[in-house]
């Protein structure tokens, strides 16, 4: 059985997303917080996603429910994903778990994500820190579905595929050529990787 989605993130040109989406690429991230380098407004957002079939994926820190559904709408977003935050009532949306060191994390209670999108803890950063987890630490979770996000690129992506069995990966600095500008090489062997490798 094979990878169910592949997701890039940290998009900022309708280049990438081309690109990205054209080599298999499933979804497209979209960062909607101030504090990252890879900060897109909601309406380059919609331009750069405008046509493209891959699902398109806002992220969130520690925003409003109500501002979430907003930008999602101004953005043309299919999905939220939220780092931190209450979720939005009859949105679909992906759940960020921050996974220490030890591969320890905890799943929130009280809601159900679409997803859950486990990355790397780190006291600067959300996320695209270019940092990995023991990958194995997402297999027992039941029914759930896990995307491993954390220093993913093609060299490893098919080893923690094989150790997590995630329903997803998603990949960002480790494939970039700056914060926000994918290295078009690198990003089409992470999607073929990802692609070919078997669970």
């Amino acid at each position: 059985m094979k990878i169910a989605m592949v997701k890039i993130c940290g998009i900022t040109n309708r280049d990438d997303a081309v690109a990205a989406s054209e080599a298999g690429a499933g979804a497209l991230g979209f960062n909607f917080y101030r504090g990252s380098p890879r900060f897109v407004a909601p309406e380059r957002a919609a331009e750069i996603g405008v046509g493209l079939a891959a699902v398109k994926v806002g992220v969130f820190v520690n925003e409003t429910p109500g501002r979430v559904r907003e930008i999602c709408a101004r953005a043309g977003m299919d999905v939220a994903q939220l780092h931190g935050g209450e979720a939005p009532e009859g949105m679909k949306f992906w759940r960020a778990c921050r996974v220490a060191a030890t591969g320890e994390f905890t799943f929130p209670e009280g809601e159900e994500a679409e997803a859950y999108l486990l990355d790397t803890a780190s006291e600067e950063l959300a996320g695209g820190t270019g940092k990995s987890f023991p990958w194995a630490a997402a297999r027992t979770r039941g029914r759930r579905r896990i995307v491993i996000a954390g220093g993913l690129h093609a060299g490893n992506v098919q080893t923690a595929i094989e150790q997590a069995r995630p329903w997803g990966v998603d990949a960002c600095s480790r494939i970039e050529a700056a914060p926000g500008r994918k290295d078009r090489v690198k990003m089409t062997e992470f999607i073929l990787a990802a692609l070919a490798a078997r669970l």
